[in-house]
């Protein structure tokens, strides 16, 4: 087996996603074009000769949210009766497919939480501080949103995660004897933050990763050791997998 990785996939578009407004604990489905272009992501990249082998993966964790969830099912790498939830909706699981790997919902990943800024755009924020009398040039990644969490509060939780992925999945499947393969389900903000932490920057060091709506990420290490976590910026699709 290969290095152990980690794959990030955002949620597929919403309204809100479309129109810029910042979407935390509001819970909203995906679009129509959004369910499509996660199905057709799931196609083109899951599969046993694809880069995310469902039979490779140890653990998934996925979003309190319910579009986070949806992209889940619609990615079609786990029956539908390995769901913790009641399904969002109808999606047909591809045959062959075989994925032991537990899901599991968790608080560490849901969304950022923007607190007095839910639900409005950025320039619509920048007005609003200014009518405070605030620095009109927020930047998250600095200040966080009042009446919701600060980088600080960011970093504990996903240290935390990251840890728990390290210690449960990836440092016992280094020496290739079980699957260690994880896959995260979740949002924009905290996909692009879990990233930094995963490199160990910190989230000041500014927005240095984008995730578009459905798309997926690659986080792994260098050198096969669990002490140099990095970024994959391209992944290979597995040929010749039992």
């Amino acid at each position: 087996m290969g290095t152990p990785r980690v794959f990030i996939v955002r949620h597929g578009e919403t309204e809100w996603s479309i129109n810029g407004r910042h979407t935390g604990s509001t819970d909203i489905p995906l679009t129509a074009n959004g369910e499509k272009r996660v199905t057709a992501t799931g196609k083109a990249l899951v599969g046993n000769d694809r880069l995310i082998v469902p039979g490779k993966l140890a653990h998934i964790y996925v979003s309190p949210r319910k579009r986070a969830q949806r992209t889940l099912e619609l990615l079609n790498i786990v029956d539908k009766d390995s769901f913790p939830w009641a399904q969002h909706g109808l999606c047909v699981a591809k045959p062959g497919l075989a994925c032991a790997a537990n899901v599991v919902i968790t608080e560490d990943i849901r969304e950022w939480d923007y607190g007095d800024y839910e639900g409005i755009t950025s320039p619509q924020i920048r007005e609003l501080r200014k009518s405070q009398g605030l620095d009109a040039h927020w930047d998250i990644w600095k200040d966080g949103c009042p009446g919701g969490e600060s980088p600080k509060d960011i970093t504990t939780r996903l240290d935390r995660l990251i840890r728990d992925i390290r210690e449960k999945w990836h440092s016992p499947a280094m020496d290739g004897s079980q699957n260690g393969d994880v896959l995260i389900v979740a949002h924009g903000h905290i996909l692009r933050a879990f990233a930094q932490r995963w490199a160990g920057m910190e989230l000041h060091d500014g927005p240095s990763f984008l995730l578009e709506a459905g798309g997926v990420g690659t986080l792994s290490y260098e050198h096969h050791n669990i002490n140099e976590p990095a970024i994959l910026l391209g992944g290979a699709f597995m040929v010749g997998t039992d």
